[in-house]
């Protein structure tokens, strides 16, 4: 959808709001994951 400090993304029903920095924090990757509506083991699958 946008950039900036932070990349937003869509498909059309959820939003995603994922920081451009170098690391991610541990904590908000985790919420990014969630919000997405993935678990844990799905994220690591896609890697």
């Amino acid at each position: 959808m946008r950039q900036g400090k932070h990349i937003v993304m869509s498909n059309g029903i959820r939003i995603l709001t994922i920081p451009r920095h170098n690391p991610v924090n541990a904590f908000t990757l985790g919420g990014i994951v969630r919000d997405a509506g993935l678990t844990v083991e799905q994220f690591k699958e896609l890697l």
